[in-house]
């Protein structure tokens, strides 16, 4: 493995030392400070004019947990893995506090999730189709950021079954798998434990014959289309 390496995710610049192999791949997110620890960083999209989600460790039912509050709009807390690492179960807990009603995963309009929990991957450009690929270099420009080639996100759902797959409304270089859905209460934790390569290549499998280096782990909600508002909560996050 390289002793140092630069990760370009959404207009941040991580240089990740060898440093972020020793120990969990994630860091707890169960200290005492309201923030995130490092290497956990809040990104927005502050260029398109969009206030960000809140993201805030608080003590809940006797123990430390991150409370993720959309209120008309957008972020991701997101989190670099070392290059060259093979880690692939993500487990963790959640739980949906306040959904957003107005919510539809399928329309652009309505294209809000009160919590997701995404993993990011390199996927090579050459693999993204051709009309997707220009589509990828035209949002890239327009916000600055280096968007990842391939994002698999499991999503908590107030209007879609569990085990529904379907793409972002707006790119298909997200996908998505809807764990929870109406059937799960709200306010009661659910644990989530979840193979990444085999997910990858059940949504991407249409495009890479293997799955590619992971980037990122990144906890998001966003209200920003429908202008609504949400709260959940997530805890115990490992990748190993």
């Amino acid at each position: 493995m390289k002793p140092t390496r630069l990760c370009i995710l959404a207009g941040w610049a991580w240089a990740c030392s060898a440093a972020c192999a020793a120990g969990p791949l994630l860091a707890p997110l169960d200290g005492p400070t309201e923030a995130a620890p490092a290497p956990w960083l809040v990104v927005g999209l502050q260029q398109l004019n969009k206030p960000p989600t809140r993201f805030t460790l608080v003590t809940l039912d006797g123990q430390r947990v991150l409370r993720v509050e959309a209120q008309n709009s957008y972020a991701n807390l997101v989190h670099p893995v070392p290059e060259g690492n093979t880690a692939h179960r993500l487990a963790w807990r959640w739980r949906l506090d306040q959904a957003i009603p107005q919510a539809d995963l399928t329309r652009k309009d309505g294209d809000d999730s009160p919590v997701k929990v995404c993993a990011m991957f390199d996927l090579p450009m050459a693999a993204v189709p051709f009309g997707e690929r220009q589509v990828l270099r035209l949002a890239r420009l327009r916000v600055g950021e280096q968007l990842p080639t391939a994002t698999l996100c499991y999503v908590w759902d107030a209007r879609l079954p569990a085990g529904t797959v379907l793409d972002n409304a707006f790119t298909r270089r997200v996908r998505m798998l809807v764990l929870r859905g109406p059937e799960s209460p709200q306010r009661g934790w659910m644990s989530e434990q979840r193979d990444l390569w085999a997910d990858f290549k059940r949504l991407f499998g249409d495009e890479a014959d293997q799955v590619p280096p992971m980037l990122a782990i990144a906890i998001g909600a966003d209200a920003d289309n429908t202008h609504g508002h949400s709260v959940a909560h997530v805890a115990s996050i490992t990748l190993d």
